[in-house]
């Protein structure tokens, strides 16, 4: 039996098909993955899917660092809290306001090497670049700190076809490169966070950001590359051309200049018969550093990051009223649905699934306003109107509660 008919077969057993009439109405009927086995359509090696080598290398060069760090900087430093589910009062959980002490402090120190913000910032750094966060989830059985979470490699993370969709069923496989019995590390679905930035169907991995901007970071280095030799070996743009002398009388010339013109800031004055040519050898402009070109490719790359293209530093045409409405679009298009996607599974996969707390989430009380002020004025109005309590905006601002 070939590959083929092995992956047909392990496909056929996801799509449900079963012997057994009545267990095939439990199972999907969709097939997972159709696109492995078609052996049609453009080459695969015409177009390669940048290795998360080279993403990690080209998340190093400066524009780059630059977009990934506008995004993950500023959800790593949000202030977050756990809090009751939408629609349920804190108070009516049973030992809510326990619990909500203990994920907090939890989440606070999730293992013993790294704290919240440390953990965050590799997780996002993965989501960003190449779309694979990954986070290890155990349940420590402390009551006083139930979850330890690790963050890992994502690009490590391999994905069987054959689980079962029980969160004790082994889901992924993580390739540690080793040989023997350590070279691949099955983990069960409860026991890995996978975070997947811009999923599709056609296949179980995201699509990070710098993905996207691969090819035109490559164009910007080369070109930025061409720049560089361009300025830093320039020559002189003008030569004379001296007609009609003997190989003395041209040697006494080229001295003469060296010596006696040459960096000094005089006047050259020639005594030749002939008037001498002038040659141009360039423009010497910066037109020939292509920095519109530059420029341009700066606004793709800002683009694939959905930020405007001011972060990175391409700051022609914009005012002040223009950069502030920039500064909100980038936090609602780039930000809000990154640290919303973060904050989502964080509590479906490691406060759910785990722990089985179906009742509490977790969630960045920075996501609904772009800066401080603003955030409090909201809250003052939902206060005002009788929408929160003043212990449900101090718990939201991380104060402790007062008394009735």
């Amino acid at each position: 039996m070939n590959i083929t008919e092995k992956l047909r077969g392990a496909m056929r057993r996801m799509a449900g098909v079963s012997v057994d009439s009545a267990k095939a109405e439990d199972k999907r009927r969709t097939v997972a993955l159709p696109s492995i086995f078609n052996t049609y359509g453009p080459r695969a090696d015409a177009m390669p899917k940048p290795t998360p080598s080279n993403l990690r290398r080209f998340a190093e060069t400066p524009v780059a660092r630059k977009a990934i760090n506008t995004i993950k900087d500023r959800i790593a430093g949000m202030h977050w809290r756990v809090q009751s589910r939408r629609g349920r009062a804190l108070e009516e959980i049973p030992d809510g306001a326990l619990r909500v002490q203990i994920l907090t402090d939890n989440f606070d120190a999730p293992n013993p090497d790294d704290s919240f913000r440390s953990m965050t910032e590799q997780v996002l750094e993965d989501v960003i670049v190449g779309g694979f966060g990954a986070l290890e989830v155990h349940g420590t059985g402390n009551p006083q700190h139930p979850l330890a979470l690790w963050p890992v490699d994502g690009a490590t993370i391999r994905m069987r076809t054959d689980w079962d969709g029980l969160p004790s069923s082994p889901r992924y496989v993580q390739a540690t490169g080793r040989f023997g019995p350590e070279a691949n590390i099955v983990l069960n679905d409860d026991e890995l966070i996978y975070i997947r930035l811009n999923p599709r169907t056609h296949t179980p991995f995201g699509l990070g950001r710098l993905e996207v901007a691969f090819e035109t970071i490559n164009s910007f280095l080369s070109a930025h590359r061409y720049a560089s030799r361009l300025a830093s070996n320039s020559v002189v743009e003008y030569a004379l051309w001296l007609k009609d002398l003997s190989p003395e009388h041209h040697e006494r010339v080229i001295r003469w200049w060296q010596d006696e013109i040459e960096g000094t800031g005089r006047v050259p004055i020639l005594s030749v018969e002939n008037k001498p040519e002038v040659l141009r050898f360039g423009g010497g402009t910066d037109a020939d550093l292509r920095l519109q070109w530059q420029e341009f490719l700066l606004r793709v790359i800002a683009d694939a990051f959905d930020l405007p293209p001011q972060f990175l530093g391409v700051e022609r045409d914009v005012n002040r009223s223009t950069a502030t409405e920039m500064n909100d679009q980038s936090f609602r298009q780039a930000i809000v649905p990154t640290a919303r996607l973060f904050a989502e599974h964080l509590t479906r996969d490691a406060i759910s699934k785990k722990l089985g707390w179906r009742d509490l989430e977790f969630v960045f009380t920075d996501v609904d306003a772009s800066n401080e002020m603003e955030e409090a004025q909201i809250q003052e109005i939902l206060l005002r109107n009788g929408v929160l309590t003043v212990n449900e905006v101090r718990r939201m601002r991380g104060l402790p509660a007062i008394g009735n």
